[in-house]
């Protein structure tokens, strides 16, 4: 089995075809939920709202149709699904309603759960980040399928302090994450936090004024007093000790044992930074959410912060093994992966998130090897993505240049516009190319329409790309349209032409100097010429 792999398409299909059983050392998800709420949302329109890109393409998962009739069989007749799994998803309608989104949501992570208990190791766990209104039923979901007696911690994430009134609940200020064991033998690397500024006053009172290190002295007498092994004269003073004559003595030579005073009963000099710190608790208020100045802010409002997967990736694994994210969005987990030294899995079912995990690899790890499954890679697979959704095809054509989505193709009227380019050739001046898509035939008349959106758009250049061959009058009217003045002194031709074959070479726009399309336009900026780079 490959390692160090994104995969493009439905997990449950990846997970099927691609992953052995028991093969996988460690599982973090974060699945989307409500397409109400901005769940998983890697990008935002130029108004500042979510995607609706990015939510069209996750809105088959809270919506009850045939794929969830389908799922809801399979997990009825599954050899793998468990007789208490079975049972609870035969009554969970009468809780949730039989045709509601929380029905639809909870076969959807039912059939895809059971999935992972078998890919998982007998060692390994698995970390389920939740939505509020779901963790519950996502609970009991999970006690069916791991055991009740594999649940091992209900995990508290304190994302925020409470902000502003609130008139008629309590302030929401924290996620839910479930963590279940396959065996009772699972990996464990226990945390530490620093101490407690007053536990280090009280109790390391002393300090060693040649050093400045703090310490406390520990008690050094048996509390079992039926020890004559034990029993000896040390400095004088006969009790039962903890430690065997020849430990105490090498500890006094090490200058470990202190006697404040003749006939004083020593004890033992235990320094503090020779301490693991104070053990890491199940809720956790020191990982604070990514502040909009952070580096590792990619710009959309539910992204996980780093230091929170590697708390999860070094406490329940061990270097070289393996990490699956099946809904690994914007990849914090293959980061914390890769920075920890884990080969990884991640799987996603948009191009979005996809073209999103390169960047982001690409551009924090230099030398980084990787494969991509489901990509295309050549003209006929872009035929083939172009022929099965059109909408997947034209979110990743607008990922080949860099690009960001726009749009709800599915419910609104066609603006003409599949995605946008920012760029900045001018101090605080944020300025926009718009991309147009096409996967099947084209003319003349499809510039025309380009040229026509960028003018009402007031955007700068116009990008076509193509699935099929350019023509003759297509390259003229193109031209025709002449070029952008940059202040940087550079024109560049107002309409450009791509193919999608072009642009499987490496072909790019010709553009000024590129801003992120991951980010809030304005925040992120690169030399003409150059990736983005994270800040």
């Amino acid at each position: 089995m490959d390692t160090n792999v994104l995969y493009y398409g439905d997990n449950l299909e990846i997970l099927r075809k691609y992953i052995p059983d028991e093969s996988i050392d460690l599982i973090y998800l974060d699945p989307p939920f409500n397409s109400q709420a901005s769940y998983n949302i890697l990008y935002k329109e130029l108004t500042g709202q979510p995607s609706q890109a990015q939510i069209t393409a996750f809105e088959d998962t809270w919506q009850w149709g045939i794929e969830s009739e389908v799922a809801l069989q399979e997990i009825a007749s599954s050899a793998i699904t468990p007789q208490a799994t079975k049972e609870l998803m035969s009554v969970l309608p009468n809780f949730v309603g039989k045709k509601t989104p929380m029905r639809a949501y909870l076969t959807m992570m039912c059939i895809r759960l059971v999935e992972l208990r078998r890919v998982l190791k007998v060692t390994g766990s698995i970390y389920l980040h939740c939505d509020p209104t779901a963790s519950h039923y996502l609970k009991v979901l999970m006690d069916t399928i791991f055991g009740p007696d594999r649940f091992v911690n209900h995990i508290i994430w304190l994302r925020t302090s409470p902000k502003g009134l609130a008139f008629t609940r309590f302030a929401s200020d924290h996620d839910v994450i479930l963590r279940y064991a396959k065996s009772d033998k699972w990996i464990w690397n226990p945390q530490y936090a620093e101490h407690d500024p007053g536990y280090v006053q009280k109790f390391y009172r002393f300090v060693e004024p040649e050093t400045g290190r703090r310490y406390v002295l520990d008690n050094l007498l048996n509390p079992n007093k039926n020890r004559p092994n034990l029993t000896y004269e040390f400095l004088g003073v006969s009790r039962v000790w903890r430690w065997t004559r020849e430990r105490m003595q090498a500890a006094y030579e090490q200058g470990l044992i202190v006697q404040s005073r003749p006939g004083g009963v020593p004890r033992f000099k235990r320094y503090l930074d020779e301490q693991e710190g104070t053990p890491i608790g199940a809720t956790w208020t020191d990982i604070k959410p990514i502040q909009s100045h952070a580096k590792e802010r990619l710009g959309y409002p539910t992204q996980k912060p780093l230091a929170l997967l590697e708390r999860i990736i070094q406490a329940s694994s061990n270097e070289s093994d393996l990490v699956l994210d099946p809904f690994c969005g914007c990849g914090t987990a293959l980061v914390a992966a890769q920075t920890l030294n884990r080969r990884w899995i991640g799987i996603d079912i948009t191009h979005l998130a996809i073209s999103t995990m390169k960047w982001r690899l690409d551009n924090m790890f230099p030398n980084i090897q990787y494969k991509v499954v489901g990509e295309p890679k050549d003209l006929g697979g872009a035929k083939e993505l172009a022929s099965q959704n059109k909408y997947q095809f034209q979110w990743w054509a607008v990922s080949l240049v860099g690009g960001q989505p726009y749009g709800d193709k599915k419910k609104g009227a066609d603006t003409g516009i599949d995605g946008y380019l920012y760029f900045m050739d001018e101090k605080d001046k944020i300025k926009k190319g718009i991309i147009s898509v096409k996967g099947g035939g084209v003319s003349v008349s499809q510039i025309r329409d380009l040229i026509g959106v960028v003018k009402r758009e007031n955007a700068e250049i116009g990008v076509f790309i193509t699935l099929e061959p350019l023509t003759k009058p297509m390259e003229q009217e193109a031209v025709l349209e002449g070029f952008y003045h940059s202040p940087l002194g550079k024109d560049y031709q107002k309409v450009q032409i791509l193919t999608i074959e072009e642009l499987l070479s490496g072909k790019k726009p010709d553009m000024p100097s590129w801003i992120s399309p991951i980010a809030t336009p304005g925040v992120r900026k690169s030399k003409e010429g150059e990736a983005p780079k994270l800040l």
